[in-house]
């Protein structure tokens, strides 16, 4: 990470969505672990839920968070994959107004080196609507730190250079 420590770490606020059909607050393992990560890297951790494998729900769930004026970022963990009940990005593009597509290519570069070729089995993605960013990670834990870890971490930083994700929120909503 390029940190230049002589500029202000500003924390924004973050909310934490696991989708899942089967998990719960005590055996959400990714959720907990991004959550961790979240305050550990000195955020403020907003909200943290569960909700299950429907593009309604998530569609009300993110639409209630983007409007949210205490939330600048949403980062969910789960639904990314290619089974019928996986329906993260097909959320997402009922919510977004812009999509990150360098956030899911650098995802899957970074996880092919865990990973390998089952990378191309996920669907993680970003996009940014009304303000408010939106990144999506797979639900397992390895995901969670790949994402969190080689990415979110450095982008979400306001002291990363040469720029970051949060440089850029005052101008977000420009026309």
């Amino acid at each position: 990470m390029a940190v230049d420590q002589s500029r202000t770490f500003t924390p924004i606020n973050i909310a934490v969505l696991t989708i899942s059909d089967t998990r719960t607050l005590a055996d959400d393992t990714s959720g907990a672990l991004l959550a961790e990560r979240v305050t550990r890297a000195g955020h403020n951790l907003i909200e943290r839920a569960i909700e299950k494998d429907v593009v309604a729900a998530l569609v009300r769930r993110l639409n209630n968070w983007i409007d949210d004026t205490r939330i600048d970022c949403v980062i969910t963990t789960g639904g990314t994959g290619l089974t019928g009940r996986d329906v993260t990005p097909e959320a997402l593009d009922q919510v977004k107004e812009k999509d990150i597509p360098g956030f899911g290519e650098l995802f899957r570069w970074l996880s092919f080196k865990t990973i390998g070729t089952s990378t191309v089995q996920s669907r993680a993605m970003a996009v940014l609507s009304r303000g408010t960013y939106i990144f999506a990670l797979p639900g397992s834990n390895g995901a969670v730190k790949d994402g969190w870890d080689q990415i979110l971490a450095e982008q979400l930083d306001s002291r990363n250079r040469p720029c970051n994700f949060v440089e850029l929120m005052p101008r977000l909503r420009e026309v």
